[in-house]
């Protein structure tokens, strides 16, 4: 059965009465078989060199569209890392407030302990008595008072009132007010 070539085209469009694509027989096979070679046409070399310019736009547009995913994610990276060393700063810089609070407790407790027993009542004595030349009271030294049962407070006789400075007009309304009582 002999290859047909025919004019029937699987595609819907109406405007191709010429096939793409022409068949060849390979001279070397005893089979009989075909390639298929496609047709070369000036519009489609046309449209071959607009399309491989296209190709290459769409190219370039890959690579600057990779190049700047590329850099977005080192600028995230580096906000990150950034942050990051932010947060260890702050917290060697609370580990270190911690530790000079620490130390300062100490020296406050150590403060406090030797405080207390310097103001014990036998070094106060002690230190008196070297340092002062303070002696203890004898009994000759001791005088006895005594005093009647009587209250000395006097109960005040006028009334104290204590204010704040009045206006020349209050004293004058004052004055007014005594006189007509």
């Amino acid at each position: 059965m002999a290859y047909r070539q025919t004019s029937y085209q699987y595609e819907t469009s109406p405007r191709k009465l010429k096939p793409e694509y022409e068949v060849q027989k390979n001279p070397y096979s005893k089979k009989k078989t075909s390639t298929l070679k496609p047709k070369q046409s000036p519009k489609i070399e046309q449209n071959d060199q607009t399309n491989q310019a296209k190709k290459e736009k769409k190219g370039v547009k890959a690579k600057v569209k990779t190049v700047v995913y590329i850099l977005v994610g080192f600028a995230i990276l580096f906000a990150i890392s950034y942050r990051h060393s932010l947060i260890t700063e702050s917290f060697n810089k609370k580990e270190q407030l911690k530790k000079q609070l620490s130390l300062l407790q100490k020296e406050n407790a150590q403060t406090e302990i030797s405080i207390q027993s310097s103001l014990n009542l036998s070094n106060i004595q002690k230190a008196a008595s070297e340092m002062l030349g303070m002696q203890k009271i004898h009994e000759s030294q001791k005088v006895y008072v005594n005093l009647p049962k009587k209250d000395y407070v006097e109960a005040a006789g006028e009334q104290v009132t204590i204010g704040e400075e009045q206006s020349w007009v209050q004293k004058l309304l004052d004055s007014i007010k005594s006189i007509i009582k």
